[in-house]
């Protein structure tokens, strides 16, 4: 069972299984899935002030709270439990793509170069870390709502917004994948 959890699967079973969540949810109990809102859950819950937005039953949404916690405990399980033993795979014109921004380890999903103490503390990881986090949470905000939540339940709902929302995340992905990355790779 351990050498089956350590592979890879297969994009057509785990898009299904994500797929699923969305009736599934929607069956028990009209629920609606997202993760962005769940920063609202937690301030609403942790930090109760006069504000409105943080005016609401966030008690009756607290399942998604849970939701989350799973997220990351299955992530820990996965990461420290059940570790893929195969070598990280990167096609070779990539590897010489990113040799060009100094990133050369690939001992773990995310280089060290680009996720470290040490790394964070530069200009780029200023720019990435602080920069990146604002951009996420205010478009996230702005959209009312986060990848997650607008392109697998808003579209399988055939919400509009959704649709317009998703769109612009891809753009915004490939604007920034090949005009502003490379950019800030080299500060």
């Amino acid at each position: 069972m351990k050498e089956f959890l350590q592979q890879p699967w297969p994009w057509y079973v785990a898009g299904a299984l994500i797929g699923l969540i969305v009736p599934i949810l929607l069956l028990l109990g009209n629920k609606h899935f997202g993760i962005s809102a769940n920063l609202r859950h937690a301030c609403a819950a942790c930090f109760p002030a006069g504000i409105n937005f943080f005016q609401y039953n966030w008690k009756k949404e607290s399942w998604n709270l849970f939701f989350v916690g799973g997220i990351l405990i299955g992530a820990m399980i996965a990461a420290f439990g059940i570790p893929d033993p195969n070598p990280i795979l990167v096609h070779p014109e990539l590897v010489n793509e990113l040799k060009d921004y100094g990133i050369t380890d690939y001992s773990s999903m995310v280089p060290t170069e680009l996720v470290s103490w040490d790394s964070f503390f530069s200009a780029r990881g200023l720019v990435m870390m602080i920069g990146g986090g604002f951009l996420v949470g205010f478009g996230s905000r702005y959209a009312g709502g986060c990848t997650s939540g607008h392109a697998i339940m808003g579209l399988a709902n055939l919400q509009w917004p959704s649709l317009v929302a998703t769109c612009c995340f891809m753009a915004g992905g490939f604007l920034m994948a090949n005009l502003i990355l490379p950019f800030i790779m080299k500060l």
